[in-house]
């Protein structure tokens, strides 16, 4: 049950050309996030100047790309030229906040303006984020706003359990669930094997039911192979998308529940594996720090060319 929307055409990017000016609003470049193959990652639109959008018009661009998310970069004139409003929206409903959308937007920027440090203002606050070449590659890495990890209700993990079509002997009782924020809202469950998150088979409105009220952006479903390697699926209903392939601010939400809940001895690295099962494979470097409570996430962003 992989439905996922595809691209209905734009143009692709010059990875190449790095004083290349802004393009005009009405061009949308597509980028792949946490992968080095544009037939991996996740794909993400990227307007580069939307300054002339309004809502309205933005959520149209989405809806026409298709991803499930597209960024909409309005940059700050007098800040260095290193400073961007940017605004997520999916198909079909604006979001707070996006990883892999970031990643990409951050990559397209400084494949124009070079890589170095800037920020980015968000509906769900400051993100720093930082550009750097490695081994011929652009390596973007945020810094999300200050995470939260919350307790659930055991009768809405059972609620969520039934749109999931799973069962509580799925899940893994080292892992609790709970409601983890790292820029946008998900809901963190752990399978006790690899097979069972293999198998996402779930009833699309039910789950959309469960998440609306709650404010949940995604259902991170996760299964631990190590201390350090974790695999991930994320169920995006609210987007009219049944699953991203990867999911950045859920990969931060999930190193913020790692600590909290003391599984893990920051500073350290987790990595998370996601689309694999999509055949989207995509690799999210979480880095988690003990003398501060934000996390950071980083990856790289190839061009798409339809």
């Amino acid at each position: 049950m992989n439905r996922w929307p595809r691209s209905k055409g734009a143009s692709g990017a010059n990875p190449e050309t790095y004083a290349e000016p802004v393009r005009p609003v009405k061009s949308v470049w597509r980028y792949s996030a946490f992968t080095t193959n544009p037939d991996g990652g996740n794909p993400a639109g990227v307007v580069l100047d939307a300054s002339e959008l309004d809502a309205a018009g933005m959520l149209a661009i989405a809806a026409d790309v298709g991803y499930s998310e597209t960024a909409f970069v309005t940059p700050r004139h007098g800040n260095s030229g290193r400073e961007f409003d940017v605004r997520y929206f999916s198909p079909e409903v604006e979001i707070p906040f996006c990883g892999h959308a970031t990643i990409a937007a951050a990559v397209a920027l400084a494949e124009r303006i070079g890589p170095a440090p800037m920020r980015f203002h968000t509906l769900a606050g400051e993100v720093p984020i930082a550009t750097a070449l490695r081994d011929g590659q652009i390596i973007a890495t945020l810094t999300s706003v200050a995470p939260a990890v919350l307790e659930i209700d055991e009768q809405d993990v059972d609620h969520a359990l039934v749109a999931l079509r799973w069962s509580r002997e799925d899940l893994d009782p080292e892992l609790p669930a709970r409601i983890a924020y790292a820029g946008a809202r998900h809901l963190i469950l752990a399978a006790r094997t690899r097979t069972r998150l293999a198998d996402l088979d779930y009833d699309f409105e039910a789950l959309r039911s469960f998440m609306t009220p709650r404010e949940l952006i995604t259902v991170d479903l996760v299964w631990c192979e190590d201390e350090r390697t974790y695999h991930s699926r994320n169920a995006f209903p609210i987007g009219g998308v049944v699953e991203d392939p990867a999911t950045g601010a859920a990969a931060a939400a999930l190193g913020a529940y790692l600590r909290e809940l003391g599984l893990i001895t920051p500073p350290t690295t987790i990595i998370v594996h996601q689309g694999s099962d999509m055949g989207r494979p995509s690799v999210i470097e979480v880095h988690v720090d003990d003398r501060r409570r934000e996390i950071s996430v980083s990856g790289t962003a190839v061009p798409i060319t339809v």
